[in-house]
């Protein structure tokens, strides 16, 4: 989709048409999202520091962004593409990928689908994309972005709309590009390969797999190298499994102490748990991500006996996980999620005889008297008897019952009430980086 997000806000408010819309965090810490194509006559671009993007063009207008609605939009668009294919791959709320190799007796041959795509999305959305056609996965996403309009001073240019790479033309519209077109090269990659003298695409396939290896790893080096010649097996997947699930948020202001991160790992872990349970996944491996304010970023991970979708289990392991970082060089950004994902209508879940199913202890959260153990240096008490546990169950099923009927606010964790009410953690808040001058996701900031 053309800058999906600023297009969906100047869909919903015409009065934006032609103005440089930016989407994203507005606060000293936050990034653009999504911006218009008359921003981006400025040099803007998404995931620029939106105080850059404010210096290079202070009339913009800046949103906070409407995450809600974006994924209601992005839904009408997969809604469209399946009536072109049911081999539909999603990889961003703006952007998909659609096999439509068994359908060319029925609508004709690729380049004509896409054209067709593009004609219904505009016509049911009322919002423009760009669509790219080739054999691969990697060409087809390049297409896609070839076919966008064109940013000009004088204001945006419409573009091809559609951009066909044949068999035949593969290599002579990649080579060309700049490597970091390619998945997988970041800066640090980038940076082995200016060391290589390698720029473009091109002069990467003509460095001995080898040596590319021996610079950026095997498993890169190798998966570059195929991408380079043109070569990408993967193949579009209807139904892709989630492998994570998880909720990060970066305050206004960096926080020192644990008591001051408690609420925060209160507020992800429940929304953690809340997504997972609805999407009937639970998981085994708990990680805390935490950046410093000088952006070092570390990651500590558990990995748990049995599956977890218990908001107040993963708060446990969080907590506990969270208490062996140092945190008082102050905290930017803080994260949790839960991988080794399995599905719990399909899962059995084992009963234990013995009260001596294990969670992470630590302050604010007692069960029962700690107890040393080979937990990866985790302290872990013995849980609650069986009746408690049940109970529990119970209390986080009706939880979840209320929510799914008056919404996730309705009810929640009392450690998140303050002076203003509840303050769960909303998919997609502070997305883009806190908007507020104070620490934000805390119920007042206190």
């Amino acid at each position: 989709m053309d800058s999906f997000f600023a297009s969906v806000e100047v869909l919903d408010d015409p009065s934006l048409a032609g103005r440089p819309v930016i989407v994203g965090g507005a606060g000293a810490r936050g990034v653009v999202a999504s911006c218009t194509y008359e921003a981006r006559a400025f040099g803007i671009h998404s995931a620029m520091p939106s105080v850059e993007a404010r210096r290079r063009c202070p009339h913009a207008v800046f949103l906070a962004g409407r995450f809600a609605r974006y994924v209601e939009m992005s839904e009408r668009l997969h809604g469209v593409l399946r009536r072109f294919s049911p081999v539909v791959e999603g990889i961003a709320l703006d952007e998909a990928f659609v096999d439509v190799g068994g359908a060319r007796r029925l609508l004709g041959p690729p380049p004509q689908v896409a054209r067709e795509i593009r004609d219904a999305v505009h016509q049911d959305l009322q919002m423009e994309c760009g669509v790219g056609v080739a054999r691969t996965k990697l060409l087809a996403k390049l297409a896609s972005r070839a076919a966008k309009p064109l940013v000009t001073p004088e204001g945006p240019r419409p573009g091809p709309g559609v951009v066909v790479v044949l068999p035949t033309e593969e290599l002579s519209f990649l080579h060309p590009m700049p490597v970091r077109a390619l998945w997988g090269v970041g800066p640090a990659t980038a940076r082995r390969l200016d060391a290589l003298g390698v720029t473009t695409i091109g002069e990467l396939a003509r460095i001995p797999e080898e040596t590319l290896c021996r610079s950026v790893g095997a498993a890169n080096g190798h998966q570059l190298a195929l991408l380079a010649r043109g070569e990408d097996p993967r193949r579009v997947e209807a139904n892709r499994d989630a492998k994570s699930v998880g909720h990060e948020e970066t305050f206004a202001t960096d926080i020192a102490g644990h008591d001051g991160l408690h609420r925060h790992v209160v507020r992800m872990a429940d929304a953690v748990g809340t997504r997972l349970r609805e999407a009937h996944l639970a998981g085994r491996t708990i990680t805390v991500k935490v950046r410093y304010g000088d952006r070092t970023t570390i990651t500590r991970s558990h990995t748990v006996g049995a599956p977890l979708d218990s908001p107040r289990a993963l708060a446990a392991v969080t907590g506990a996980l969270l208490d062996g970082v140092d945190v008082s060089p102050g905290i930017r950004l803080l994260g949790v999620s839960v991988s080794g994902l399995v599905d719990t209508d399909t899962t059995a879940r084992q009963l234990s005889f013995e009260d001596d199913e294990v969670l992470p202890a630590r302050p604010g959260i007692s069960f029962g008297p700690t107890r040393p153990g080979d937990t990866g240096g985790l302290e872990l008490a013995p849980a609650a008897s069986s009746a408690r546990q049940l109970a529990w169950h119970e209390v986080e099923a009706a939880v979840s019952a209320i929510r799914a009927r008056y919404g996730n606010a309705s009810v929640g964790p009392a450690a998140l009430v303050g002076r203003h009410g509840l303050a769960v953690k909303q998919r997609g808040d502070t997305q883009w980086g806190p908007s507020a001058p104070g620490p934000v996701g805390g119920p007042d900031g206190d």
